[in-house]
């Protein structure tokens, strides 16, 4: 039998030779596997080990059997976050300066982590680590979100060797917008059947690793779990719900004293810590109505059931870990990603779809729904008191780079080598700081180039001293923040801090100086006694933007949103969809938003035949175009309030064209800049023919859905009042969706129904 032609060398090396195919990596000695789990908008005090009545036992046994940081530092918004804990770099270093959402084209802010900017799953995966991404990706620009990527800035094209989860900042607790990999699939499960989107990535993440240990037990992994807890929609079982209305019924005064006592007697704040005022805007509990208090006791009960939930998931994960034997050499860090939003306004939202397409929601419409709270047809947040509350005893918020916003919650456990038990860690930590620390601690360096691009140096510091080392020192370096437009630097203890009205000079802003050793809740400013220290710490802020490609400065946020939806879709005004497609993302969807259009569906009707056509959106938001007991519906869902429009006779059998018309109804003089009472007129067609017509105030102002689209059923929870997927059982071709390629969107009201998604 002749040799193969290149050689021979398949099975066999001669000696002295280099066999052609490349030794196997091996991992470094000593490597542990890496368990990462991330929160969404949990505030400093929200952990039970960290001052909160909600019950977090399994966090709290972590903290127990490990570590706490006191002084863990995140960049104050969801995707900026992510992209410093993933790469070890600042977030305007990486191009992710503000969020995925958006490419602004200035290198700080294209919303996708550079190539020059490896992953830690990139820098693991040449030492043997296998990379499991579970839950909330959110840092690749969601207009590359749709069945054509392009897939390099997925979690697979970044290091991960599978993911299960969403790109999106938020998704359906019970109707997920899923990705398997790099394919969007439906979830496996409803409302209806028990599904809850915790349950199913703690249900992933375990396959991920069981799957793993049954193949490559001699490997370590890194699980990223990123779970959708406790971002709004604040959804969770009822029963858990319900059993939180009565530790929250003193309001958030008493809540916040009781949380802050708590804390000095945890050590985890110093005893001369002072509570501060109450924020801006936020009025003591007892002067609300006892109906107002009624809905926000349940509003928080939301938020802390959402939790809860999310606590007894991560349980049975480390219930696995333990019953597998993996426990004690497992690196298992939990914690948040910034602090908790205000996006939730002064009054919270039982459904706050309906507010950003100005629908009000009185209290009283509040107190009507009391009981739908955290279920599938809501997306609830909670009001600024209660997310004031949760960043106890820090000022502001999320978004902001005072306290609340960047100070938040951190816990590391690894039983193998962190002899420490239940001890705390006072250093400053960042969250560019992770990586180099997971590197140091696996004892690896970051590499040079990842697939042939040369890589940026890391810019976080490690922090693995402090893991033995009580009294180990911060960080040697400044940090820097900035969020729309929102400053802050630390640097040696003190720090100083701007917030930024959205809309005036930067040169206005008010810069505050605390020294953080003495003064953690940043209540005592000494600015004026001490203006030297503060000149010289604004000076050092411009230098470190000037290094981190934090400038140009914009605190603008519609107009961000609204260009880079017209630059996405720039002169497009045709849509086609082709049955047999898959779900599409709202960003890659029609933006039908103020504007006419023309929908059709090229249909063959039989006797009986019904279902949908089209429907983009969910229960709590968008429209569908269906067919039902032999007539053409279409059902304009604006925060669960239905305009219907049925077809005046059915639809014969046959091919035919269903269509829809939307035409806004101009005023002989066009209202003012900001006025909402303008007409729009729905008109159902059989092909072309007009069979029924719907005029309203309702309509798409800024936004559709945080949920996507579907053509020939309704993957998620219904936006009408059929039992989804209703599927459409005649013939469907193709539908088509055609707009006016005039539209004027209201900035202010764009970019207050982004933020909450964020």
């Amino acid at each position: 039998m002749s040799e193969p032609a290149f050689g021979g060398t398949i099975g066999r090396t001669i000696a002295g030779s280099t066999p052609w195919w490349p030794a196997p990596r091996q991992p470094p000695k000593g490597a542990p596997n890496i368990l990462v789990v991330l929160f969404d908008d949990v505030g400093f005090s929200d952990f039970g080990c960290y001052g909160s009545p909600i019950r977090t036992p399994a966090i709290d046994a972590l903290a127990a059997q490990g570590l706490r940081y006191c002084g863990f530092h995140t960049t104050a918004m969801c995707s900026t976050t992510r992209a410093a804990l993933l790469t070890g770099r600042n977030h305007h270093s990486v191009g992710v300066g503000c969020l995925a959402n958006f490419d602004s084209g200035y290198p700080g802010y294209r919303g996708k982590i550079a190539r020059e900017a490896g992953t830690l799953a990139e820098m693991l995966r040449a030492h043997a680590y296998r990379n499991y991404m579970v839950g909330k990706w959110h840092v690749t620009p969601l207009t590359e979100s749709g069945a054509t990527g392009p897939f390099d800035g997925w979690p697979l094209g970044r290091g991960f060797d599978r993911f299960y989860g969403f790109l999106d900042a938020e998704t359906d607790q019970y109707a997920p917008e899923l990705v398997l990999d790099n394919t969007h699939v439906s979830p496996p499960g409803s409302h209806a059947d028990g599904y809850h989107l915790t349950a199913d990535l703690v249900d992933q993440a375990i396959r991920f690793i069981a799957d793993h240990t049954a193949d490559r037990p001699e490997l370590p992994w890194l699980t990223w779990l990123a779970l959708g807890a406790c971002h709004a929609p604040h959804q969770a079982p009822r029963d858990i719900i319900e059993s939180y209305d009565a530790v929250f019924a003193h309001g958030w005064d008493i809540e916040r004293a009781q949380r802050l006592s708590r804390q000095k007697a945890m050590g985890l704040v110093p005893e001369t810590t002072d509570l501060p005022p109450r924020n801006d805007g936020v009025k003591a509990w007892d002067a609300h109505s006892d109906d107002e208090r009624r809905v926000f006791t349940r509003l928080q009960s939301a938020f802390a059931g959402m939790l809860d939930h999310a606590d007894q998931h991560l349980a049975r994960l480390l219930a696995f870990l333990d019953k597998t034997g993996q426990r004690d050499d497992t690196l298992i860090i939990v914690m948040s990603d910034n602090g908790a939003s205000q996006e939730g306004g002064p009054l919270g939202f039982v459904n706050a779809m309906g507010p950003f397409n100005f629908k009000p929601e009185p209290i009283a419409e509040k107190l009507a729904r009391i009981d739908d709270i955290g279920g599938p047809d809501t997306h609830s947040n909670f009001p600024h008191g209660w997310a004031m509350t949760s960043n106890t005893p820090l000022r502001r918020y999320k978004q902001n780079t005072h306290g609340g916003g960047i100070r938040d919650p951190f816990i590391l456990s690894w039983p193998k080598r962190i002899a420490a038990r239940g001890e705390l860690r006072h250093q400053f930590v960042h969250a560019c700081d992770l990586v180099p620390t997971l590197l140091e601690l696996i004892g690896i360096e970051a590499p040079a180039t990842i697939s042939g691009v040369p890589q940026m140096p890391l810019e976080g510091v490690s922090f693995a001293a402090s893991i033995t080392n009580a009294t180990a020192p911060s960080k040697p370096v400044p940090q820097y923040f900035e969020m729309f437009g929102h400053r802050g630097l630390w640097h040696d203890g003190w720090k100083a801090v701007a917030f930024h009205p959205t809309g005036t000079p930067f040169e206005n802003d008010k810069w505050e100086l605390f020294h953080l050793a003495q003064d953690f809740s940043e209540t005592h400013d000494l600015a004026a006694e001490q203006p030297e220290r503060l000149a010289a710490l604004v000076k050092l802020w411009w230098e470190q933007a000037e290094a981190h490609q934090v400038l140009p400065l914009d605190d603008r946020f519609g107009p961000r949103f609204a260009e880079n939806a017209a630059r996405f879709h720039g002169a497009r005004t045709r849509f086609t969809f082709h049955a047999g497609m898959g779900h599409v993302p709202t960003d890659v969807a029609p933006d039908v938003r103020s504007r006419d259009y023309l929908i059709e569906a090229h249909v063959e009707i039989d006797d009986g035949a019904s279902g949908v056509l089209i429907a983009h959106g969910d229960a709590t938001s968008g429209y569908s175009l269906y067919v039902r007991d032999g007539h053409l519906v279409h059902d304009l869902n604006i925060g669960g309030r239905h305009e219907v429009v049925r077809s005046s006779r059915p639809v014969p059998a046959g091919g035919h064209r269903l269509g829809l018309r939307v035409e806004r109804l101009r005023r002989q003089t066009e209202p003012a800049k900001g006025a909402r009472t303008g007409m729009s007129r729905y008109t159902l067609l059989i092909d072309g023919e007009e069979v029924g017509a719907l005029t309203t105030q309702l309509a798409f102002h800024t936004l559709i859905s945080w949920s996507g689209l579907d053509i020939g059923h309704d993957r998620g929870s219904p936006v009408s009042d059929y039992a989804a997927p209703f599927a459409f059982t005649g013939r469907l071709s193709h539908v088509t969706v055609t707009m006016q390629d005039e539209q004027s969107l209201d900035g202010e009201g764009v970019g207050n129904a982004e933020m909450a998604r964020q």
